[in-house]
């Protein structure tokens, strides 16, 4: 169970992230990155992001290219929350295919 102030920075990171992801994705055509959800640990050192990306072939290609730059991420959004967040926690990136389950799932139930 999560508490308000976990929430909140996991809110704040989420949006950040989200942000960063949408400028660095303007460059590559085809590609979009969305972060749909953060969750932050309890001493606030880690931070899981959940990414969802499109195309979904190349997802997890993406996600270990973002995985290995993740250093220069964590830079830009400690630059971002400087003056809301006095330790920027460490960055943990992974596929979120949430959304290609439900489609699967929809999928299956329309064919019978």
């Amino acid at each position: 169970m999560e508490t308000t102030r976990q929430n909140k920075i996991a809110r704040l990171i989420q949006k950040e992230l989200s942000d960063i992801f949408q400028r660095q994705t303007q460059a590559t055509h085809g590609v979009l990155v969305s972060v749909t959800a953060c969750r932050i640990s309890p001493d606030m050192s880690v931070c899981r992001g959940y990414l969802s990306i499109f195309p979904s072939q190349r997802a997890q290609e993406i996600c270990d290219n973002i995985n290995n730059n993740v250093r220069e991420i964590r830079y830009e959004l400690g630059q971002r929350t400087r003056h809301q967040l006095r330790i920027i926690p460490e960055l943990k990136f992974f596929v979120d295919d949430s959304l290609d389950y439900a489609e699967n799932i929809d999928r299956l139930l329309s064919e019978k």
